[in-house]
């Protein structure tokens, strides 16, 4: 290869490790092209773009690119699925550990995720996880289920007190009352009597007797002088 062309491949791999923000890289020695050609297309499908690299010209892009996690990784014939902003990590981990459990010859070796160096195991256990969607369900699922806990919390004391209200209702009109202010019954004193019925009547006020006053005591007839005059007579 010449010396442009090398220059070029490192600036096109420093270009790609600098934008990807998950690496996946494997050992292809003993894969067929066919079967190479296979797994680029399901990769390509989800998002990752499968290109086999040399380890010489990938270990000065890494260098230039910032990318020091993946020099661990660049030991023997090396290929490296650069996942893009909108593939699925998740799927391309799943096409890579497929690959390697039918091939029996591909080896998935580790990789960079968001800026952290991850093993094989790591990947492999990536590959486990449901799809992307069904996962995003499982957040946004989480999330609203607090939400709505809350949400039931705060609304079951005001549905306690409409059921009451309705309650009480029901209740008012079984006994008749429409809400309006009922009219004030008669007094006995106002009542009117029904046809055919002799009107009561009135009873007497019972006037307390007054205290007749004591009459003064009968003054005393003076004494006259008629035995005087009798006696002077005689």
């Amino acid at each position: 290869m010449h010396k442009e062309d090398k220059e070029r491949v490192v600036a096109e791999l420093t270009e790609k490790l600098r934008t990807a923000d998950t690496m996946l890289v494997a050992d292809y020695r003993g894969l067929t092209m066919p079967q190479i050609d296979a797994l680029r297309t399901r990769l390509l499908e989800n998002g990752a773009r499968f290109t086999v690299v040399k380890n010489t010209l990938t270990r000065r892009a890494a260098e230039a690119a910032g990318a020091d996690q993946l020099l661990a990784l660049l030991e023997g014939p090396s290929a490296i699925a650069f996942i893009e902003a909108d593939g699925d990590a998740v799927a391309v981990a799943k096409a890579l550990a497929d690959s390697a459990r039918e091939t029996r010859v591909l080896e998935i070796r580790g990789g960079v995720m968001q800026g952290k160096s991850i093993s094989g195991a790591d990947v492999e256990e990536l590959a486990k996880l449901p799809p992307v969607d069904v996962l995003r369900g499982q957040v946004v699922g989480a999330i609203i289920a607090p939400l709505n806990q809350l949400i039931g919390l705060v609304t079951a004391p005001l549905q306690g007190i409409y059921g009451l209200i309705d309650a009480r209702i029901e209740q008012l009109q079984a006994q008749g009352d429409t809400g309006e202010t009922p009219a004030a019954e008669p007094t006995a004193e106002a009542s009117t009597p029904e046809p055919g019925e002799a009107p009561a009547e009135a009873e007497p006020e019972t006037e307390t007797p007054e205290t007749p006053e004591a009459e003064p005591a009968a003054e005393e007839a003076p004494e006259t002088e008629s035995e005087d005059t009798t006696q002077e007579a005689e």
